[in-house]
């Protein structure tokens, strides 16, 4: 593990130690992206940097054969805690979402990110892409949010903390909850770029200012 992934996995332990389930509600298009997945007979999906489990409890509580994957050690042991509290069943792993996946080749029907796949440098995302590609199952889906790309000079004054580049358009945040966390910065046509071994079905801005994008896999 890198020295800078190493620092994001100390960063999210702690976080879900000292705040616990910082995210309980789903991302406000998920029950869209159910609709969706409902229709083409979806069953199996994978939540990349599944965090505490929010999406897995709301996708498994929707009859879907719900796998999650955290560098989070204890991000992950609220996941299962909340599965089991609520009499359902997933499959977790702990593990560097930059490295190759522990799952074999087309094994899921989708798969979904929410504010992950930005912390990294784009060589780690890119790398990324290309594993998911591998899993998926042909004409897979996907449904990914990152973070939209905002001027540092339009960011309120209360959430600067400062920032330092360690990478072109990656940077980490000096102060607050996300401190010493990588970021890298997309634009639309970074992210579409990025993905282009898909079919963007639609890409949208949510509430929260983050890029949002329902894909399918390439034939």
């Amino acid at each position: 593990m890198s020295k800078v992934n190493r620092i994001n996995k100390k960063a999210w332990d702690k976080v879900f130690r000292d705040e616990g389930k910082v995210w309980e509600t789903p991302q406000e298009d998920m029950t869209e992206i159910v609709r969706l997945f409902k229709n083409y007979d979806v069953k199996r999906v994978l939540d990349l940097g599944c965090g505490t489990g929010r999406h897995l409890v709301y996708l498994a509580k929707r009859h879907f054969d719900v796998y999650g994957i955290d560098i989070s050690e204890h991000g992950v042991k609220l996941s299962r805690e909340w599965l089991k509290a609520e009499g359902l069943e997933g499959n977790l792993k702990v593990g560097d979402i930059y490295k190759k996946l522990p799952y074999r080749d087309g094994f899921f029907d989708a798969i979904i990110s929410v504010r992950t796949l930005h912390h990294g440098k784009i060589e780690w995302i890119r790398r990324l892409v290309r594993e998911m590609v591998r899993v998926l199952k042909p004409n897979g889906f996907i449904f990914i949010t990152v973070n939209k790309y905002v001027p540092e000079k339009y960011i309120p004054k209360e959430r600067r903390y400062g920032i330092e580049y360690i990478a072109p358009r990656t940077y980490v945040i000096l102060g607050g909850r996300e401190k010493d966390m990588p970021h890298y910065r997309f634009n639309n046509y970074l992210l579409r770029r990025t993905f282009k071994d898909f079919v963007i079905l639609k890409f949208w801005v949510d509430s929260i200012n983050h890029y949002c994008l329902i894909g399918r896999l390439r034939n």
